[in-house]
This record gives C-alpha cells, sequence and structure tokens, in this order.
C-alpha cells in the first residue's frame, strides 16, 4: 500500500509538499489513525476509499510515517536522481 501511494505521489511531483505534510504530522500519528476510524463512514460516503481502514492503522505507528517518508523519497530518487548521488538500477 505504501509502495503504491509513495509511487504515485512521486509520479505527480508532490514529494515535496507530501514530505513536510508528513513530518509535521509525525507527532499526531496516532491521532490521525483515530480520526481515519472515525471519519470512515462519512470519508467511504463521499470517496470510494476501499483499503482507509488499513490506512489508518498503518498510520498510528510513528514508524510506519517515517517508512512512507522514506519510500517517497526513494521514488522520487528514482524519478529524477538528485545531483552528487548515484541512483540504483531497478
Amino acid at each position: 500500500m505504501f509502495e503504491r501511494l509513495a509511487g504515485r505521489i512521486a509520479e505527480l511531483r508532490l514529494e515535496t509538499p507530501a514530505l513536510l505534510a508528513i513530518e509535521s504530522a509525525k507527532p499526531l500519528s496516532l491521532l490521525a489513525g483515530q480520526a481515519l476510524v472515525f471519519f470512515q463512514p462519512f470519508v467511504q460516503a463521499l470517496f470510494p476509499v476501499p483499503h482507509l481502514e488499513r490506512f489508518a492503522r498503518l498510520i498510528e505507528r510513528r514508524e510506519n510515517v517515517e517508512t512512507l517518508a522514506r519510500m517517497i523519497e526513494d521514488a522520487a530518487d528514482r524519478r529524477t536522481p538528485r545531483p552528487g548521488r548515484r541512483s540504483t538500477p531497478s
């Protein structure tokens, strides 16, 4: 799930705002996960989100938030390598 999300964020070139949001919300990850569970009926009524409950459980743990941030950075690096860094072939 995180790989698809990270790939899509990099594809849309939204890694900078996504990483900023992730890093600023990291201390509130437990609260964010619980809020997603609480608002799940409303969100699913408006948007078809098949894996929202699973995502909410994953996002509650701080180490998963860090993993997601790392995966976004890696996906962005695969898309366009940063200057001074060697890209590894996939």
